[in-house]
Formats: C-alpha cells, sequence, structure tokens
C-alpha cells in the first residue's frame, strides 16, 4: 500500500500543488484504473506480466480520458465549485460501479489475478514519480506553475490557460488510473465502498501534509500517513484521536507542510550539518 500511496500522493500532486486547484475525486479516478485493469486479466484477456504492464497502461488510459471529458467543463471552476464537482464526480463513479453487474455491482469484483511482485511494482513507482517530476520540471511544468501563481497573467502572456489546466487534470487522472490497478492486482478483490470520498481526502491530507508542489514531500507524507495508522494499531481506543492530533500539531507548526514547495535534497542535509559543525568548532576555539 505504501508504494500505491505514493503514486496516488504524487499525482494528486500535479493537480492540487503544481497548479493549484483543489480536487476530491481522485479515488473516483483510481476507481476507474482498477475496475478496468482487473476486468481485462480476469477475463483472461490479458495474462501475465506483459498483460498485467499492458492492463495497468490501459487503466491509466481510460481513467485518463475520463478525466479529459470531466476536465473540460469543471476546470472553468476554482476553489470550492471545483471541489465540489470533483467530489460529486468520484461518488457518481462509485454509485455507477455499484449498478452495474459487469463491475461484480454491490457484491464486489472477485477472483481478480493477484501480482505481488514488490520489485516489479516498486520499479513502476519509481517510474512513475520520476515521469510527473520531469513533466513538471519541463516547459509544460513551468507553465503549469506560472497557472498556479497567477492564471490571468499567464493568459496574458500567451499560455494556453485551458490547455494547460486540462493537460495537468488529465496526466493526474492517468497515474490515479495506474495505481487503481496495481491496487485490484494487489488485493484481488474489489468493492465501491473502497473508492469512497474517505479515500480522496486521505489523498489529499497526504499531499497537504508533504508540501503542496513538493513531490519528495508527497513521497515522505505517504509513506507516514500509511504507516502511522498501522503503529496506532495497538491504541485502537485512541487511534482516531491520536492521528487527528498528529496532522493538526503538524499544520500549526509546519503550516507549509513538512518541505513546503521545496524537493528533498541531501546536499543541502549535508551542508546543514556541515554548517553546524564548524559553527560547533568556532564556538569551541
Amino acid at each position: 500500500m505504501i508504494l500505491i500511496n505514493v503514486i496516488l500522493a504524487a499525482s494528486l500532486n500535479v493537480t492540487v500543488g503544481c497548479l493549484g486547484q483543489i480536487t476530491l475525486g481522485h479515488a473516483g479516478f483510481m476507481s476507474i484504473g482498477a475496475y478496468t485493469a482487473a476486468l481485462l486479466t480476469k477475463s483472461g484477456f490479458l495474462s501475465g506480466y506483459p498483460g498485467y504492464i499492458v492492463a495497468l497502461i490501459a487503466g491509466g488510459l481510460v481513467a485518463g480520458a475520463i478525466g479529459f471529458i470531466i476536465g473540460i467543463p469543471a476546470l472553468r471552476l476554482t476553489g470550492d465549485y471545483l471541489a465540489i464537482i470533483t467530489l460529486a464526480f468520484g461518488e457518481i463513479i462509485r454509485v455507477l460501479i455499484e449498478y452495474f453487474k459487469f463491475t461484480g455491482g454491490a457484491q464486489g469484483l472477485t477472483g481478480i489475478p493477484r501480482v505481488n511482485n514488490f520489485t516489479l511494482i516498486y520499479f513502476i513507482t519509481i517510474f512513475s514519480v520520476i515521469f510527473m517530476y520531469a513533466i513538471m520540471t519541463s516547459r509544460h511544468g513551468r507553465a503549469i506553475l506560472a497557472i498556479r501563481e497567477d492564471e490571468i497573467a499567464s493568459g496574458a502572456s500567451g499560455i494556453n490557460t485551458t490547455y494547460y489546466k486540462t493537460f495537468a487534470f488529465v496526466l493526474s487522472a492517468i497515474f490515479a488510473g495506474i495505481a487503481g490497478g496495481i491496487y485490484a492486482h494487489n488485493l484481488g478483490i474489489l468493492g465501491a465502498k473502497q473508492f469512497d470520498y474517505n479515500y480522496s481526502i486521505n489523498i489529499l491530507v497526504m499531499v497537504v501534509l508533504g508540501g503542496m508542489g513538493s513531490f519528495t514531500g508527497s513521497i515522505l507524507s505517504a509513506i507516514v500517513l500509511t504507516i502511522l495508522p498501522e503503529v496506532l494499531r495497538s491504541f485502537a481506543e485512541y487511534r482516531m484521536i491520536v492521528y487527528p492530533l498528529i496532522l493538526i500539531i503538524m499544520m500549526l507548526f509546519r503550516p507549509k507542510g513538512l518541505l513546503g514547495r521545496e524537493e528533498f535534497q541531501i546536499s543541502k542535509v549535508i551542508s546543514y550539518f556541515t554548517k553546524k559543525l564548524k559553527r560547533g568548532e568556532t564556538n569551541g576555539k
């Protein structure tokens, strides 16, 4: 689950952190990718590791296509209105999954071939994060960041804001779909209730906690927030108090998240401790 949440947090960071638009339907795109990939492998149409990879890509592309259809009208809105629209989208997808028989309906989809190859999933995760980071540091990424800072000024300077907003939204949806495909084959069973709005909120918390716009921050917070509930499992009666309390304390002392908009660099850590050592030596003299 850690690697799945890393992809989800990094992909939502594209829309929320880099584009600056709050969306609450990420679990909906995840569910589209999950069911698309699961149905392809369960039917026997795709099999083995090559088939698994193709199924993940197909799940991502279908999620991206739906993201494109939803994104064009939805991204005309901003702020709370966009959040409400995307939240409604996620709930509509969940209801549709429960309605249709080919998705297993309310009973869920079972018999999905399980793939628990950690090495393969690890490299898919690394590729996904690097790909998204490369996009965000390219010309496209700089245009998206410019829109985040000032959409009106960006449009006036010649940036096609509609195109780049839709591009970021679709990119985010594609990798949410891929994460959903991994999730489906990791569990071997799917149910619509697994993709409710609470999951979207959890992913959003990961992005905000890590630092909106920071990929390494999203990765770090995804790891922490995936492990933390398991660590607190032994304190079952206090877990629902301790978990939000930790988040509140974190947001009070680090309102911009763990890393803010910065990326973690080992050179900065080495430089920090080197300065501390030099300062200590100077004080010692």
